[in-house]
């Protein structure tokens, strides 16, 4: 988003900026909180969820370095529609919400980058919407999969994935049932697509995934 700011607009940023670090499962801000401010990204792995009326919680959104989360509710002036909580040791910048707007205000650029952000959010959200009502769990739980490769990448033996994710987390991003996802796991382990370590999951058969996902682009 801020790429294409000025050597004024960062000196301001730079000037206002908060750096908080969050330990692995501390909640970053909460569903229903009054926005204060946009939050950076700077190092971890951050999962945005929705607690829904039922009590179950939905995740939304997987957010890494370089990303930014918190925006559309500080933007509206809403309140939160979703928790933001840490999945291992993170660190943002938290950024006043006067900052923020002062340098979108002076900074046309800043402005279409957060609309183009916007645009792209509001298309993933129609994508999951979709393969949630017309997609069966295991392509939707291998398409996760290749999701979370191409957003975390794979740790030195390019096949595990660089996260880790308890079954809880990973069916609440599919959006199925605990057990369901767990016995979708084991099939994709007997079929001998993934090996299981733990909560570390070893794509070996990348090409049979994307085939499961039914994904093609």
């Amino acid at each position: 988003m801020f790429c294409k700011a000025n050597a004024p607009d960062l000196e301001a940023i730079d000037e206002h900026k908060n750096v908080v670090v969050f330990k692995k499962g501390e909640e970053i801000f909460n569903q229903d909180a009054k926005p204060h401010g946009l939050y950076c990204v700077s190092k971890g792995k951050v999962k945005v969820h929705q607690l829904g009326s039922e009590g179950k919680d939905q995740i939304v959104r997987m957010a890494k370095e370089g990303d930014i989360i918190g925006y559309r509710s500080l933007l509206s002036g809403d309140r939160y529609a979703c928790s933001a909580t840490a999945l291992d040791n993170t660190t943002v910048c938290f950024i006043p919400k006067e900052t923020f707007f002062n340098v979108m205000e002076a900074n046309s650029s800043i402005t279409f980058s957060v609309m183009n952000l916007l645009s792209n959010d509001l298309g993933k959200a129609e994508h999951k919407l979709t393969d949630i009502n017309l997609k069966p769990v295991k392509e939707r739980l291998a398409e996760a999969l290749l999701f979370l490769k191409e957003t975390y990448g794979f740790e030195a033996d390019n096949q595990t994935l660089n996260i880790v994710m308890s079954r809880e987390d990973i069916a609440s991003l599919v959006g199925t049932a605990r057990e369901t996802a767990i016995r979708v796991l084991s099939d994709l382990k007997d079929e001998q697509v993934l090996v299981l370590e733990g909560k570390k999951i070893k794509i070996i058969n990348l090409l049979e995934l994307v085939r499961i996902a039914n994904v093609f682009d």
